[in-house]
């Protein structure tokens, strides 16, 4: 494990700046960047920053590292966040975007999210879909996307999306599991002004009662992006 850590008063834009470094790396050796996006309100004024480039959006290629178990339009969903503050204003196509279906059920989602990932690896002779970057948070407890601590997906090795079922909010979360964030080429942890720094540290020391931790300490290459405030 790599890990890189920029602390910053400008963190829309230098977040931003971060994604499109690693898009532009992505579409020359591949033609193409695949971007898992964390949900939250932390990313929303990332997204917002990123509409204002010119980019390539056709060659982009969106999907959720996690998805609360709702419908679309649910103010909850990540995805109708990330509609809001990315998809529309970019006029992002259609085709760029691979959405989780938090309305149905949640076994049957995960398993036809995982499917559409296995096709996509399969063109690629891959074992395991491999992402070219994957946003993530950090929850005030240390989960990322929807692995939470005590809940089943901790110990999946075999599925790459599975329903997890997060007993203290008393639901349903769609989630990657570690197998598959640990295939990405990179992760990219989003953290805004308020998050605790002592979490944050507890996270960096590989406490293993953190989801975080795990991450951070297992994946390919991390990157923290950490807002300060002003």
């Amino acid at each position: 494990m790599a890990r890189e850590i920029l602390r910053t008063k400008t963190f829309a834009s230098d977040a931003a700046n971060f994604i499109l470094t690693k898009a532009r790396e992505s579409f020359a050796q591949r033609d193409q960047f695949r971007i898992a996006l964390s949900g939250g309100n932390t990313p929303r004024s990332v997204y917002t920053e990123m509409t204002k480039r010119n980019l390539p959006w056709q060659k982009f290629l969106f999907t959720f590292g996690d998805e609360r178990c709702v419908p679309p339009e649910n103010a909850e969903s990540n995805f109708r966040m990330a509609k809001e503050a990315l998809f529309q204003p970019a006029a992002i196509p259609d085709s760029s975007i691979l959405r989780m279906r938090g309305e149905i059920d949640p076994g049957l989602a995960a398993k036809e999210y995982q499917a559409e990932l296995d096709t996509l690896a399969a063109k690629r002779d891959e074992k395991v879909y491999e992402h070219d970057l994957i946003l993530l948070g950090l929850g005030d407890d240390g989960h990322t996307a929807s692995l939470f601590p005590g809940t089943e997906a901790l110990s999946e090795t075999e599925h790459r999306v599975i329903a997890n079922y997060v007993s203290k909010l008393n639901s349903w979360r769609l989630t990657f599991t570690f197998p598959l964030i640990f295939a990405a080429r990179a992760v990219c942890f989003l953290i805004g002004a308020n998050k605790d720094p002592k979490l944050i540290e507890r996270v960096f020391s590989g406490d293993p009662a953190l989801p975080a931790a795990r991450v951070d300490q297992n994946a390919q290459s991390v990157t923290w992006i950490i807002e300060q405030k002003s």
